[in-house]
């Protein structure tokens, strides 16, 4: 029982306190060989109350990485316990991913520590990154349709409202909200190319949104923990090097000899998911909702229908639909995470099959 509040205990501040926490963890594993990654998950969120508790500033969200030249995990020394255990490691890792999930209902100050945690963990090997960026698109794959299906339900159930009570908007109402559910591969790829076009969707779903602002906050609660695993995936991408084709092939039932070669860990990569810290600081789930509000959240919709509908490049049927499938996504991604990340997603894609090649020897894991 001792072993969750000595997890959050190493997140003290004070070196002293931290230092003797981690000893006593250590002692408890050798003791109890495989006793520590049980209690992980309950650790990490208790030292989020911890870290909570000692939060000077209340409109700063809470990080989960020392704000120092290290910005090392708070909870990298948990890790390093548990990450030599190939089952152990990737059973807490799928724990801690699976409180994204949007049925977990876990707030998103969490969610943006957990994220915080999985980003600066000191990974040593090109299997533990891979293996969450697995995960995390399984996750949106799941979490994404359902987000969706629930806020177009919410525009739909008022559209009808709106006919009965004005039958001659009919034909207007029915148009609008066939531009909200109809497929975007069924209409011409000019909405990748055009700003106008991109309005004229804006303005179509603004028309079908329902007089109660409730579903609006919903959805961008809600999508705040796919917008962080989507940051986190792409943080991950540009901090590893890796492409696109080594994390559309990895497979987690692989030999753990193919991807045991050491990381070589690009250097000014920062975890920063403006978006909800944005979120976070503006207490925009407790705020009176405006017209600038509604319109960028709507277009959050619209990015991440986007982003949904080309999520597996492997759906495409033609040769020449991929790159087009795959530079809408990337174009997706790079507008729901705020254009925050193309100058190192750049970066990373220089080095492309980097990773694919021999191994260098020259990784490292801090």
């Amino acid at each position: 029982q001792c072993v969750p509040y000595l997890i959050a205990m190493g997140t003290d501040p004070e070196p002293a306190m931290r230092n003797k926490a981690d000893q006593q963890l250590v002692e408890i594993d050798k003791k109890y060989a495989g006793f520590i990654h049980m209690k992980a998950v309950a650790g990490m969120k208790m030292s989020y109350q911890v870290q909570q508790a000692i939060n000077t500033c209340l409109k700063d969200p809470v990080r989960g990485f020392r704000q120092d030249e290290s910005s090392s995990a708070l909870c990298s020394h948990l890790y390093s316990m548990i990450r030599g255990n190939r089952q152990h490691r990737r059973a807490f890792l799928i724990s801690l991913l699976n409180l994204f999930d949007d049925t977990a209902k876990t707030e998103v100050n969490m969610l943006l520590y957990i994220a915080d945690n999985l980003a600066c963990f000191p990974y040593q090997t090109q299997e533990e990154p891979l293996f969450i960026m697995h995960h995390i698109d399984i996750t949106l794959s799941v979490s994404g349709s359902n987000l969706l299906q629930s806020f177009k339900e919410s525009m739909v159930k008022d559209k009808r409202k709106e006919r009965k009570s004005s039958p001659s908007k009919e034909n207007e109402s029915s148009e609008s909200e066939e531009e909200v559910s109809r497929p975007r591969k069924s209409r011409k790829r000019v909405d990748s190319d055009s700003d106008s076009d991109s309005e004229d969707d804006i303005n179509s779903v603004m028309k079908c949104l329902p007089e109660n602002s409730a579903p609006l906050i919903e959805f961008a609660n809600v999508s705040q923990g796919i917008l962080l695993l989507l940051m986190l995936k792409q943080h991950l991408k540009n901090l590893c090097g890796f492409s696109d084709s080594k994390i559309q092939k990895y497979s987690p039932s692989e030999s753990a000899k193919v991807y045991d070669k050491a990381i070589n860990r690009k250097t000014g990569v920062h975890f920063h998911p403006k978006q909800t810290l944005d979120f976070l600081r503006s207490d925009m789930a407790n705020s009176k909702i405006t017209e600038d509000v509604k319109r960028s959240i709507v277009k959050q919709y619209l990015d991440f229908k986007l982003l949904m509908e080309h999520l597996d490049p492997d759906e495409e049927e033609e040769e020449g639909e991929v790159s087009a499938s795959t530079n809408a996504r990337n174009k997706a991604i790079t507008s729901l995470l705020g254009g925050g990340s193309p100058k190192n997603n750049a970066a990373a894609e220089t080095e492309d099959d980097e990773s694919d090649g021999e191994d260098r020897g020259g990784g490292t894991s801090g």
